[in-house]
């Protein structure tokens, strides 16, 4: 589970890891935390060039030499548990040293040369998420935002305003109600953020949500907020012109409220009724688990 973690913060992939691999873990009965993803992104090199933030798609990291070729990064950079078996019957350290390079190759920079020091997410915790939330932060050089919030009870209510052209530089989308109850199956914002990169907004704004984001979207983002609004999650006291500070260094999520105020707010706030009542989705929206916790349901 190490290993993956540390090959997805240096490929930069999609913050989606974190949750599948909380969940993995879930189900193996192995203990893992989110401050495990933090740690070992923050030791981490990014030496993957690729898309979104980069030039290189999956077809030239390929060619480069593979995953193979990353994991060979990850064993020159001390980072690699090499004794660790794979579904070949081979050591993970076994697998990096058969990678082959291309020669000529930088879609894979070496350990002494890389895009960013350290991976491509980050955990932050703070008033806004008691229980963690991921940002993301490969394809974009920003560790700090603070603006006013815009918010919305859904993804569509999102990409309505975007559309409408009523986003504004500095603003922090707020989209909330999509997490695993709420959603329900915490959909990706795929739509919104495409949007926004569409109306040249995508480097002047920042996200938050407790849904999810694609690995192919762009820009400054903190998904999986938790606990999510339906569950009492603080994301659910926001109000649009609150000001909301993104502060990757400290490790923080924050909106500039007293406890007093969100407990008010929080008290006060109705989410919509559940997309789904029963069957199939309507059992799942019961039994899911926080994002935290991998939405797992047992």
């Amino acid at each position: 589970l190490e290993n993956a973690i540390a090959a997805g913060a240096m490929s930069g992939g999609s913050t989606n890891l974190v949750l599948h691999l909380l969940a993995v873990a879930h189900e193996a009965g192995v203990p893992l935390e989110l401050e495990d993803f933090d740690r070992i992104a923050w030791g981490t090199p990014l030496l993957c060039d690729l898309k979104p933030g980069g030039r290189y798609v999956a077809t030239d990291l390929y060619r480069a030499g593979g995953v193979p070729l990353v994991i060979r990064r990850l064993k020159e950079a001390g980072l690699l548990h090499e004794e660790a078996a794979t579904v070949t019957g081979q050591t993970i350290g076994e697998v990096a040293a058969l990678a082959e390079e291309a020669h000529g190759q930088d879609v894979v920079r070496p350990v002494g040369n890389p895009i960013k020091p350290n991976g491509g997410f980050a955990i932050l915790r703070g008033n806004l998420a008691p229980e963690g939330s991921v940002v993301k932060l490969s394809g974009h050089g920003r560790m700090e935002h603070r603006g006013p919030a815009r918010v919305f009870e859904s993804e569509e209510e999102a990409f309505a305003a975007v559309m409408a052209k009523s986003i504004q530089p500095g603003e922090v989308v707020v989209i909330r109600n999509e997490g695993p109850t709420g959603g329900p199956g915490m959909r990706e914002m795929l739509h919104v953020t495409a949007a926004l990169v569409g109306e040249g907004l995508g480097d002047s704004v920042a996200l938050l949500t407790d849904g999810r984001f694609s690995g192919a979207t762009h820009g400054f983002m903190a998904g999986h907020v938790a606990p999510e609004a339906p569950h009492g999650g603080p994301i659910a006291a926001l109000r649009d012109g609150d000001t909301i500070v993104f502060d990757v260094p400290n490790r923080e999520l924050n909106v500039e409220l007293s406890p007093e105020e969100l407990e008010a707010r929080l008290r006060d706030y109705e989410p919509p009724p559940p997309a789904y009542s029963n069957g199939v989705l309507g059992k799942y929206a019961k039994l899911v688990r926080s994002a935290s916790e991998g939405a797992v349901t047992g």
